[in-house]
C-alpha cells in the first residue's frame, strides 16, 4: 500500500505542476531516444566502415544530448513521484494518485490533455480498467489526506 494517500480536491491541486513537469519529461524522452537512434546509426558506421567515415564530434554531442536527456528525465520523473503520485505511462502523460474507497486502497486516474482527474480504478486494473468518477464514488473517496 502506497503511504501518501490522495483526495480529489488534493490531486488535482498538482495537476498544473504535474502537466509542466510531464511535458519535460516526455520531451527528454523523445530527445533521449532520438539522440539513442543517431548514436546507434554512428556505431553501425563505425562497425560497417572501420570509423573511417564517422564524425567523432557529431558522436560525442549525440552521446552528451543522450546522458543529459537522459538526466533531465529522471528528475522530472522523480519530482512527480515526490508528490506521492505513480507515473504510470511516460508515453500517454498517464499518473495515478493513491486514493481510498472506503476501505480499500484504489487510484484516482489522469492522463496529461484531459481537463481534471474524471476517473479511478482498483489497484489490480489499470488503465483499462479505467471508470468515470460520480457523486456517489467522490462521497466515498472524502478522507482527511494524510501528509
Amino acid at each position: 500500500m502506497s503511504e501518501e494517500i490522495f483526495d480529489l480536491a488534493r490531486a488535482e491541486g498538482l495537476l498544473p505542476q504535474l502537466k509542466e513537469l510531464l511535458r519535460v519529461a516526455m520531451e527528454e524522452k523523445n530527445r533521449l531516444t532520438t539522440f539513442g537512434k543517431e548514436q546507434a546509426r554512428q556505431l553501425e558506421r563505425i562497425i560497417v566502415a572501420g570509423g573511417s567515415q564517422v564524425n567523432l564530434e557529431h558522436f560525442a554531442e549525440c552521446k552528451k544530448g543522450k546522458e543529459e536527456s537522459g538526466a533531465r528525465l529522471r528528475q522530472a520523473a522523480e519530482e512527480i513521484e515526490s508528490f506521492g503520485c505513480l507515473l504510470k505511462d511516460l508515453d500517454i502523460g498517464l499518473v495515478d494518485f493513491p486514493c481510498r474507497l472506503g476501505e480499500r486502497e484504489v487510484y484516482l486516474c489522469w492522463k496529461l490533455g484531459e481537463p481534471g482527474i474524471q476517473f479511478w480504478h482498483h489497484v489490480e486494473e489499470g488503465l483499462a480498467g479505467r471508470k468515470p468518477l460520480d457523486e456517489k464514488t467522490i462521497k466515498q473517496m472524502q478522507r482527511p489526506c494524510s501528509h
